[in-house]
């Protein structure tokens, strides 16, 4: 892991004169980087390195309405849509229409939200659907402009607006214009396509506002903390950085060097209604080894040092029930569990190369999928 030009080697170890520079060449000339391109001087256990997938995490997009609305991945609409019934699979992956009159929906007049199927986003409202004597459930405006997309539907000779789901994709129906005031819009939905959650009844996680709340990880070399923790299901967003240190807003080369007690550090906002803090401390754990001190495989240096930063009393006693679990059930055998828990002091941002580095570069890191 280094900049351009290159910063001092991943080791907390302080040189100086000529050791430093034959310490940094050896470094160098033997791949000494837990998260590079090829294998290291001495890395983890066997099957503990992967090379993620080249992809991107796409940034999280927050409607106004407050809705987690980033589209999903093709393998969790697949994962999602497993669960429907064949109809409804027909009707959302396969763009079907179901035939006017039969819907289940068409003639509810309970007052509650309409949400989407596969996936559980608000879609449209009761208070303004109306008849429209189609066959179909008609509502004038949607629960949110942000949570229902529009595209060209030329299919059977006709040019038409098609309306789909814009976290899932799911098909929908399509919009017209000779709907009721004050939009004059006609939203012609398909009962297959939706799912009625009645004023009152429990909200279902994936259908709430986001709940953010932020959590604070140091597993070693951050770009693999930060890949996989953004890759969380109900994780919003995941930032490398710097905390627990003594100076303000320190460079990665600062860091390096060992002046400044910072560790490398993911700042994780997750969605509270989707994922809990627990999951995330189990994940944090089985990411990588919490035995190993001031280091992670070959990055050596407190700077990796293993420790949760806890924003509350809540996080920590979460923490430690769950450290002291495993050292209690001896998962780690007889080695000892060396993570810190302490209270969060300011995280300050790693330079903007250091975010998704894995994924924009195809580096290969200690960490595991803990999902």
């Amino acid at each position: 892991m280094r900049e351009t030009p290159a910063p001092p080697p991943r080791s907390a170890s302080r040189r100086s004169g000529a050791a430093a520079l034959l310490a940094a060449g050896l470094a160098l000339a033997a791949g000494f980087a837990a998260c590079g391109p090829s294998s290291s001087l001495a890395g983890p256990p066997a099957g503990k390195q992967t090379k993620p997938e080249k992809v991107e995490k796409m940034k999280t997009v927050l409607s106004k309405s407050g809705h987690d609305i980033t589209p999903l991945s093709r393998e969790e609409v697949a994962r999602l849509a497993k669960k429907l019934d064949p109809e409804s699979y027909r009707v959302t992956q396969k763009s079907g229409t179901e035939a006017p009159f039969c819907g289940n929906l068409l003639d509810n007049k309970k007052e509650g939200t309409y949400l989407c199927v596969v996936c559980g986003l608000p879609l449209f409202s009761s208070e303004h659907k109306f008849d429209s004597g189609t066959g179909w459930p008609s509502f004038f405006r949607e629960f949110d402009p942000a949570h229902v997309t529009r595209v060209t539907d030329t299919s059977h000779g006709m040019k038409r607006v098609e309306i789909n789901c814009a976290r899932c994709g799911a098909h929908l129906g399509h919009v017209f214009e000779d709907g009721p005031a004050p939009t004059g819009e006609r939203h012609c939905l398909n009962s297959a396509s939706l799912t009625f959650l009645e004023n009152g009844a429990p909200v279902p996680p994936e259908s709430r506002p986001v709940k953010a709340e932020t959590a604070y990880f140091a597993a070693g070399c951050f770009w693999g903390v930060q890949h996989w923790f953004s890759r969380g299901p109900g994780v919003l967003e995941a930032t490398s950085g710097y905390m627990q240190g003594r100076t303000e807003k320190p460079t990665y080369r600062q860091v390096c060097e060992g002046d400044t007690g910072h560790a490398e550090t993911v700042k994780v906002v997750y969605d509270a209604n989707r994922i809990t803090y627990r999951r995330l401390v189990e994940a944090f754990f089985s990411m990588h080894d919490p035995t190993q001190l001031n280091r992670q495989g070959p990055d050596v240096g407190d700077q990796y040092r293993s420790g949760i930063w806890t924003v509350d009393a809540g996080q920590e006693k979460v923490a430690r029930e769950i450290l002291e679990g495993l050292a209690a059930r001896k998962e780690y055998g007889e080695k000892r569990i060396v993570t810190l828990v302490e209270p969060a002091k300011t995280f300050w941002p790693a330079e903007e190369y250091h975010q998704e580095y894995l994924a924009k570069n195809g580096a290969a890191c200690h960490v595991t999928n803990p999902w």
